[in-house]
């Protein structure tokens, strides 16, 4: 971890087999983090060379088929089920990005965490709210019985730190492009953030050098051509020229910073150290731009790991050193796809980018000109996910669109399934293992009424929906288990470690961690299930 942004900154019920942990009395701090993009499959890949911060995360109780239950496996929808203990069927987080078409405002899209009621904004300028999330966080959860507790996050993106604090954060901060920034109107900067920004501007200016690959990275570098694009990926070391904030934020430099932030807070804010537990939430980016930019495999994510692992080693060690009584849950928002160019060497033949003509739009316009109707018929996010019919049209135009738009994705043969939002609807949500949640069960986990889709498009295994590789050239977004599969990892100094193949979800994070600090959650108000092999006897039958 950058520490030295820190001294700057300070001198201005699931029940297993497995047997319960003994009891403890409640820490006063919990250490929330949510490795954006870190799934199960990278876990237990790297587990073994893990020897610093991970390590020591992962020798707690780890379960390594831990689940984001649900079909729209994006940033936000993850970031809403962790310290919520809900799915988006309930947190009302569909997806990144949905439609409203009978707002106000030129533009139909909703960013999940915006207000779209302030003037002159959109959904790429935006005004960061969290009024899209619908039900509590932990911390305010926490805040309701223990008046004194603080509810703090400091984030690689405004997404992942509005959907771990909600409504009532005491300090939220997040890399807004070239600086972090708050979305808390009057809000006291703290020293730590602004001695920190002082230095991120600083270290932009400057070239940074490319890293030293230890063997084990040194042996997954291959350059691999990229589908429309010139630039290969596979063998990239991190160099990054001065003033490049692409290549900051996909590096492990973003990580350093947003872990450097939370220590500074943790001293500048005596965390822990009062009467009533704090809730300290931390999402690392990096690994997700890594994963967007350079593949799930390859040099670069190896690196971005290991690296990774360090600072989270230094993190923990900072942590000891101030003496604190504090508990780490460590889990992911979803998984990843790597790019299917490398997939086709790698025994899937069948990886493919998605055909540029599966789109919303193309779809659209080819409907209402078959039927000579208004518009443009349709409306949704890229390749897949929700698809909206225009509200414009009378019911039986919205008919034919309807009917025909499901046939033509239907048909088409990078398309897995099609469920309409009244068969959505009509399906429970579900319950129980999430291993043999039917694709509609998964779809309906994301659904929900008045921000869904008229129909939700799901992709066949190993198919990126990405074709303009200019930007990014691998993606998650699937309800295929290397998206839905995730990391959930519970330590706490003296816990006994504890490896579980058995299946639980993010949801069940929220439960667990309040039954170990005492705090008591409504039956009904959840979808999660308290752990018993973290939190033994203190797990309230539900």
């Amino acid at each position: 971890m950058r520490l030295n942004l820190v001294a700057a900154a300070l001198a201005a019920s699931v029940a297993t087999s497995a047997p319960a942990q003994p009891a403890q009395q409640p820490p006063k701090l919990i250490v929330a983090i949510a490795v954006d993009q870190f799934s199960a499959d990278l876990w237990d890949e790297y587990r073994p060379h893990f020897t610093a911060g991970l390590a020591r995360i992962g020798s707690g109780v780890a379960f390594h088929n831990g689940y984001q239950s649900h079909n729209a496996t994006e940033t936000c929808p993850g970031h809403s089920t962790i310290l919520t203990g809900s799915h988006p069927s309930r947190t009302g987080i569909i997806a990144n990005l949905w439609f409203d078409l009978g707002q106000q405002r030129e533009d139909k899209a909703v960013y999940c965490a915006e207000d779209e009621r302030v003037p002159g904004t959109n959904s790429l300028a935006y005004s960061v709210s969290p009024m899209h999330l619908l039900v509590p966080t932990l911390g305010e959860w926490l805040k309701g019985t223990h008046p004194g507790s603080r509810n703090v996050a400091v984030a690689g993106k405004d997404r992942a730190a509005v959907m771990m604090t909600g409504q009532k954060p005491d300090q939220r901060w997040y890399w807004a492009n070239t600086k972090f920034a708050t979305d808390l109107k009057g809000a006291t900067v703290p020293q730590t953030v602004t001695k920190a920004n002082e230095a991120i501007a600083k270290a932009l200016l400057e070239y940074r050098q490319p890293m030293e690959a230890p063997a084990l990275c040194q042996a997954k570098a291959k350059l691999f051509d990229i589908e429309n694009r010139d630039k290969p990926v596979g063998t990239g070391l991190f160099a990054r020229n001065a003033e490049d904030q692409a290549a900051f934020r996909a590096s492990p430099e973003l990580d350093g910073d947003t872990l450097a932030i939370a220590a500074g807070l943790v001293d500048e804010m005596q965390l822990g150290r009062g009467k009533d537990p704090d809730v300290l939430a931390i999402s690392l980016s990096a690994t997700d731009y890594v994963g967007h930019s350079y593949g799930t495999q390859g040099q670069e994510m190896c690196l971005q790991l290991i690296e990774l692992d360090r600072e989270l080693g230094d993190f923990l060690s900072f942590l000891d050193s101030r003496g604190l009584d504090y508990s780490v849950v460590l889990t992911a928002d979803h998984g990843g796809l790597d790019i299917p160019e490398r997939q086709r060497t790698e025994s899937h033949p069948d990886a493919a980018r998605i055909d540029v003509n599966l789109n919303a739009g193309r779809i659209g316009l080819d409907l209402v000109k078959k039927y000579k109707l208004p518009g443009f018929g349709l409306y949704g996010d890229g390749t897949f996910g929700d698809v909206y019919v225009d509200p414009a049209l009378t019911p039986a135009q919205r008919k034919l669109v309807l009917d025909g738009a499901v046939a033509a994705y239907r048909a088409h043969p990078q398309v897995e399934a099609v469920f309409t939002a009244d068969q959505l609807a009509a399906t429970p949500v579900p319950t129980g293992s999430p291993v043999g949640w039917t694709l509609i069960q998964r779809a309906r986990a994301s659904y929900y009424p008045g921000r869904s889709g008229d129909f939700v498009v799901l992709l066949k295994k190993e198919i990126t929906p990405i074709f303009d590789t200019s930007r990014y050239v691998a993606t998650h977004g699937s309800p295929w288990d290397y998206d839905r599969r995730v990391p959930i990892l519970f330590w706490r100094p003296g816990m006994a470690p504890l490896a579980l193949d058995s299946p639980v979800e993010t949801t069940d994070i929220l439960p667990t961690l309040a039954a170990t600090i005492g705090l008591a959650i409504p039956a009904g108000s959840i979808d999660g299930h308290c752990l018993v092999a973290v939190a033994g006897n203190n797990c309230t039958p539900r």
